[in-house]
Parts: structure tokens; C-alpha cells; sequence
């Protein structure tokens, strides 16, 4: 409970017909000061950290190119006899096989899911898949982080509310995701294990003006296997945010990401990580993520 009195909040929990202080229970916040030095005790000195620790993530798809090219790979991947009907269609109707497209309410308004914003990486550190998947990806993204409050926000408001632009890798388990998707719930362990953030952020006036206009490059081992961009968003992150300030209160260190660029993500370019490579991710202008790829963890 907050006490106005002494500046303080109170953390209880409720025990039986009484609350009880969760201090006697050994409970601490995980945002308290240190909070940040411990999630580096591990990584050797010299270790590029995050410029800022989000609040939460919020991870959009805006991009409608990767939504359809990312359904057309992973089917290619895991459903390889449905992939040869897809393909038939396609090149019969010159048309997206329409199970390929996103479900209809994405073109009505900006979709998301919520990530794990406690294990969001700095660039340098290596990435290991956890042992429950065989299929790694990573996920070229740009990211936004509020500095202003908002509630049932404009748009103009909302890009005038970004304090700070990041590049973002959303780590993917792809045949985790497969069957996690079709449960009705969306991504979970297929996604929470992991994301990375460049360890530079861009900051200053004016923000949201050039976000729909940088481009970016995916290299691995020194071999660039995809250029693309910001271009053809479907919704501009000002709208995407004034969405989810509709009715909903949110707060300076919360993180947005626009979702994968198209071409962005190995399953659209058919270039799955291995262990041993190192994969290099960048927006021009913005930053550079950079990992070695190792084993499982």
C-alpha cells in the first residue's frame, strides 16, 4: 500500500483473514536500486549494458509483407505438404495463399502481444537456445520507449510521448511458437526466454518524424542476407500507441516495438541460426545488435 505520509509503498500480502508484510516473508521488488548492476554480475567487465531497462514490452506487428512471408517459412519449415498446396495457389491465382494473411482484425487496428521485458539482453552478449527448441530465430525490430505519460492518447500525442528509439531483436523458438499460436493464447515460452536490445539508444526532439523511412541490414558472419527498412508500416507507432492507451494508463519506461521488418527474421529468408555464427543486426542511424550464436543452454 502507498503510505503519502512517508513517501513509501508498503508491499503486503493477503494471509488468511489478515495482511502480512512481505519483507517477513524475504520478498523484494526486482526494481530496486541494484537491479541492474546484478543482472550483469555474470557478463566479464567491459560488457556493453542496456541504455535503459523498459518498464514492460509491447510487441507490435505492423509490417503486413512479414506477417504474410513469416506464415509462408514457417509452413515451409514445419508443414512442408501444405507449403506445396500454398504454393500451387499462389502461382495459379497470383494471389498470398490467404491463410498466409493476417486474421482480419489486424487491419482494423494495431495487434501486439506482451513480452518479457525482464529478459531483454544487451548486444555482445552471446545467445544460446534454450533446450527445448531446434528451430532459433531472431527477429529484426525497431524499438520505442516512452517518456510521458499517456491515457487515451492522439496519436500526435503519442509520438510526441517517444523519449528514445533502440533497435530490438525478438528471439523466436519457431517450433515452440507453432503449436503455442494455435492454443489461442499467443507466444509464450516460444518468445519470453530471451530478447536484445542495442547498447545504444537514440534520444532528442522530434523523434517520430524519420521512423517510417530508416533502413537496416542483416548480416551473418560477415555476409549480408537481407536489406530492408521501416517503409510500409500499416500503422504508424504514434497510432499503434495511442491504441493501447485507450482505457489504459501507461507510464515512462514502457517499451514498444513495431514487430519484424520485412525480411527481418531467418524463417522468412529460410536462414536458420546455428551455433558458432554470429549475427549482426542493424538500423541506420539507430544502432547495431551483435551476438555469437552458441548451444543450448
Amino acid at each position: 500500500m502507498l503510505n503519502r505520509a512517508g513517501q513509501s509503498i508498503d508491499a503486503q500480502i493477503r494471509a488468511g483473514e489478515r495482511w502480512q508484510a512481505t519483507e517477513q516473508l524475504d520478498w523484494q521488488s526486482p526494481f530496486r536500486p541494484d537491479f541492474e548492476l546484478e543482472r550483469y554480475a555474470s557478463m566479464p567487465d567491459g560488457t556493453a549494458v542496456l541504455p535503459m531497462c523498459p518498464a514492460s514490452f509491447r510487441d507490435f506487428m505492423l509490417f503486413e509483407k512479414h506477417a504474410i512471408d513469416a506464415a509462408r517459412g514457417m509452413v515451409r519449415r514445419f508443414m512442408p505438404q501444405v507449403y506445396q498446396e500454398a504454393i500451387a495457389f499462389e502461382r495459379a491465382n497470383g494471389e498470398s495463399f490467404p491463410q498466409f494473411r493476417p486474421n482480419e482484425l489486424w487491419y482494423s487496428q494495431p495487434i501486439y502481444y506482451m513480452s518479457n521485458a525482464l529478459t531483454i539482453i544487451p548486444s555482445g552478449r552471446p545467445v544460446c537456445a534454450p533446450a527445448y527448441t531446434t528451430a532459433l530465430d531472431f527477429e529484426l525490430e525497431l524499438g520505442v520507449v516512452l517518456a510521458q505519460p499517456l491515457r487515451d492518447a492522439s496519436a500526435d500525442e503519442a509520438a510526441a510521448a517517444i523519449g528514445a528509439v533502440v533497435v530490438i531483436n525478438d528471439l523466436s523458438a519457431r517450433d515452440v511458437q507453432l503449436a503455442e499460436m494455435r492454443s489461442g493464447f499467443g507466444p509464450q515460452r516460444s518468445k519470453h526466454f530471451a530478447t536484445s536490445m542495442s547498447s545504444t539508444a537514440i534520444i532528442g526532439p522530434n523523434l517520430a518524424d524519420d521512423l517510417d523511412r530508416l533502413t537496416a541490414t542483416v548480416t551473418i558472419d560477415r555476409k549480408v542476407v537481407a536489406e530492408t527498412g521501416t517503409q510500409g508500416m500499416r500503422y504508424s507507432l504514434g497510432e499503434a500507441i495511442a491504441h493501447c492507451s485507450q482505457g489504459e494508463q501507461l507510464f515512462p519506461g514502457e517499451l514498444f516495438s513495431t514487430g519484424t521488418l520485412p525480411g527481418g527474421s531467418g524463417m522468412e529468408l529460410g536462414r536458420w541460426l546455428a551455433p558458432g555464427e554470429t549475427l549482426r543486426l542493424e538500423i541506420d542511424g539507430v544502432g547495431v545488435i551483435e551476438h555469437l550464436i552458441g548451444g543450448e543452454v
